[in-house]
């Protein structure tokens, strides 16, 4: 569908609004699938007699031509050779094409030659080559903004001889839109009809294919007439038709309009989560210049794809980050074909994760959400389980008989922390090379069930985050004995902090650095809620369809934006930590810059998956993961947009600064102890209140001594000062002159 731009104070509206800018701007950084959600403008129409318009019935007077794949040190040429040509061009309108490597023009039509021969002659009398793949009328050009509009001249308006709304043939593959109405609103409580239809199909599996148009179509009717009196007129005006004519599409509006007369919750809900969202599609990450702060412990869930997204809205926004860290474990165990390569290391999605909060604090709201995403294999497990169930019936039956029945090994892959080593080993060695998961809601499950095994434990997690071999032997021919060559078990537990000490006692052998560890808000003198946060059924199947599709995807994959952002990231710890001698942050940075990684790369992959339903419904993706076994690469290295790139830093950001809460007081005495060869007493201190920060531009060495012994104690010998000073010459930090005094350099 197309309609008119009568005139220049509305063009330029449409191109210099807030999302035409941020859109134009994440194209020319390099995010080419962001151009297909700019303006689009056609200066060439013709009537419908060879196919060509459907639903064209006068010829414009313009012609759109587009030159394109310029030379930069040419660009300027070009562009004075056509204003220098203007006048024997009939030029109308004159801008910088999307990404920046050439021009549109447009240009008076000669009625006497064809749309091709137009394009021909305005070549010739110009010097330039046309695009040849875009002669065709169909073809748009991707509006840029007012600041990249060369010349334009009002007549460009007046002549454009289109009525008022006329059908187009679908362009480049994009879905028709509603046509604007004549007789009825085109907006509901300021919210037009098109964004509306938008988030029905975004919150219902995407937009239909051909075969179940009519089905969906009919559902989309029987929900929008809550918001149209009923009236299949207006109905008529406002719903996409994909193709199908008129006739049909009256029939379908019919048969919706007979049902009987009932609101619709979804479209309520729909209304409500537009209007929430400033009335633009969740799904697009349009305004890149407002993006998360990175030093925020929230994440917006507007920013975050389908699955993520309800799973916040489930728990509310307090609870974010906790509930992003839980599920993620999860989504890494159902993607338990994705290898990620990080820093050079090829390994799976493996995650531990422990939300820590007091009671009553929300952590059991969780537990629903995890469930959700793990559904589908829990389903798999009970039709397992209830197979072991038989097995040990007819074992009990046959009990004194010389023939026993053997006994099965399934895949279970949910397994419970209440069980012995023996026994989870054994589960773990028949997932048949997927991951395991398991979930607790009461971390001291762990702590009493493995209260004399918890150096075991602490094992095979560890291994589990490594993906690395798992062996347990023993010499009784009934005991369990397991060779597992990549153990791949994700872990979520939630509990208090002090049963966190418990199931974490050991703070010098990884595996407390192995562990991402969010906290749920202080809600002690929190107000009740009035309408508590709660999973709803249609929350949960939008988790389903994302949870679905995940374990589609196989392969091997190297993120370039997402380890340049983990490089990034790790380097400014570096930097800040030096200048404090922080050596427990500045080990800690290691391995959260890794877990950052595998959980950013979660959430990229639900945005995969999320476009892929979009763009063909659930069961068409799942067809596409299925026929094209590397789409998902493709996809995933367009999943590293700016949006989901900044959230790396807030995740990071996150992780460290809550294994220093609980830990770092744990950590500096375990490694100053007698028992380990460790490093100086040390404690938090805040980047703004550092060693470096505190002395002045230029100090002496027993200045930089003074300052060591106000902020780390009297423990500081001259020994640590020196090699202290030694690694900010090096790194640049400061100089030394032939007097021995140092100074700043940053």
């Amino acid at each position: 569908m197309m309609r008119p731009v009568l005139n220049k104070e509305e063009y330029l509206k449409l191109r210099d609004s807030r999302k035409q800018k941020a859109t134009l701007k994440a194209v020319r950084e390099g995010d080419g699938k962001q151009k297909q959600r700019l303006e689009q403008m056609n200066y060439s129409c013709l009537p419908n007699e060879d196919g060509s318009l459907k639903g064209s019935t006068r010829m414009s007077s313009t012609i759109g031509m587009d030159v394109d794949h310029i030379a930069k040190e040419e660009m300027q040429a070009v562009k004075e050779r056509i204003l220098d040509k203007k006048e024997g061009l009939n030029l109308l309108m004159l801008e910088v094409s999307a990404r920046g490597e050439g021009y549109h023009l447009v240009f008076k039509r000669r009625p006497e030659l064809s749309q091709e021969e137009n394009l021909k002659w305005a070549s010739d009398l110009l010097g330039v080559k046309y695009d040849d793949g875009a002669k065709d009328i169909t073809r748009v050009f991707f509006t840029t903004t007012a600041a990249e509009l060369i010349y334009l001249e009002d007549e460009v308006f007046e002549v454009q001889e289109v009525q008022e709304v006329q059908e187009v043939q679908e362009v480049k593959g994009e879905p028709e839109t509603p046509k604007a109405s004549t007789s009825f609103p085109t907006t509901f409580k300021g919210i037009p009809y098109t964004t509306i239809i938008a988030e029905y199909w975004r919150q219902t599996g995407g937009e239909p294919s051909e075969g179940e148009r009519n089905k969906c179509l009919h559902k989309l009717a029987a929900n929008l007439r809550a918001i149209c009196d009923d009236k299949e007129e207006w109905l008529l005006e406002i719903m996409p038709r994909f193709g199908l004519p008129e006739q049909e599409m009256k029939s379908i509006i019919h048969s919706a309009c007979k049902e009987p007369t009932k609101g619709s919750r979804l479209m309520d809900e729909i209304v409500r989560t537009v209007n929430e969202n400033d009335n633009v599609n969740l799904n697009e990450n349009v305004n890149d210049n407002e993006e998360l702060s990175p030093v925020t412990s929230q994440l917006s869930p507007k920013k975050l794809p389908q699955g993520v997204r309800e799973s916040i809205d489930a728990v509310g926004p307090q609870l974010a980050m906790p509930v992003v860290t839980a599920i993620c474990p999860a989504i890494g165990a159902l993607a338990t074909g994705v290898t990620l390569d990080v820093h050079g290391q090829k390994k799976g999605l493996n995650l531990i994760a422990y939300i820590a909060g007091d009671f009553a604090s929300g952590k059991g709201s969780i537990d629903p959400v995890v469930d959700a995403w793990m559904s589908e294999v829990k389903a798999l497990d009970r039709m397992y389980q209830m197979q072991e169930e038989e097995w040990r019936a007819k074992k009990r039956a046959a009990k004194n008989k010389k023939e026993q029945p053997e006994e099965p090994k399934l895949p279970v892959r949910c397994l419970t922390l209440n069980n012995t080593v023996a026994n989870l080993a054994e589960r773990l060695a028949n997932t048949e090379g997927k991951h395991a998961f398991s979930f607790t809601p009461e971390a001291d499950t762990v702590a009493q069930k493995w209260r004399s095994a918890m150096c075991d434990f602490s094992v095979m997690l560890r291994q589990s985050y490594d993906g690395t071999k798992y062996e347990r032997e023993a010499k009784s021919a009934e005991a369990v004995n397991v060779h597992i060559e990549r153990l791949l078990w994700n872990v979520c537990m939630c509990g208090t902090p002090d049963a966190l000490y418990r199931v974490v006692s050991n703070y010098t052998d990884g595996f407390q650095s192995r562990i991402a560890i969010a906290r749920t808000p202080d809600n002690t003198f929190a107000p009740l809620e009035d309408k508590p946060y709660v999973l709803t059924d249609r929350q949960t199947e939008r988790i389903q369809h994302i949870a679905h599709l995940l374990p589609l995807m196989h392969g091997e994959v190297v993120l370039p934006k997402l380890e340049a952002k983990g490089c990034e990231w790790v380097e400014r710890i570096r930097i800040e930590t030096m200048m404090n001698d922080d050596k427990v942050r500045a080990r800690q940075r290691f391995r959260v810059c890794v877990t950052a990684q595998r959980m950013t790369c979660c959430l990229m992959l639900c945005k995969v998956c999320e476009t892929l339903i979009q763009k063909h419904g659930l069961s068409g993706a799942e067809e596409r993961l299925k026929q094209y076994p590397n789409l998902w690469k493709e996809m995933l290295l367009k999943a590293q947009t700016p949006t989901l790139l900044e959230v790396y830093d807030v995740i990071a950001d996150s992780l460290i600064e809550n294994a220093l809460y609980f830990f770092r007081e744990r950590i500096e005495n375990a490694f100053a102890s007698r028992d380990y060869a460790g490093n100086n007493d040390r404690r938090r201190i805040g980047k703004n209140d550092s060693i470096y920060e505190r002395l002045d531009a230029q100090f002496t060495f027993e200045q930089a001594t003074q300052q060591s012994i106000a902020i780390k104690g009297a423990g500081i010998t001259h020994n640590s000062v020196r090699q202290m000073l030694k690694n900010w010459k090096k790194q640049g930090l400061v100089i030394q002159d032939e007097a021995g005094k140092y100074r700043k350099l940053s």
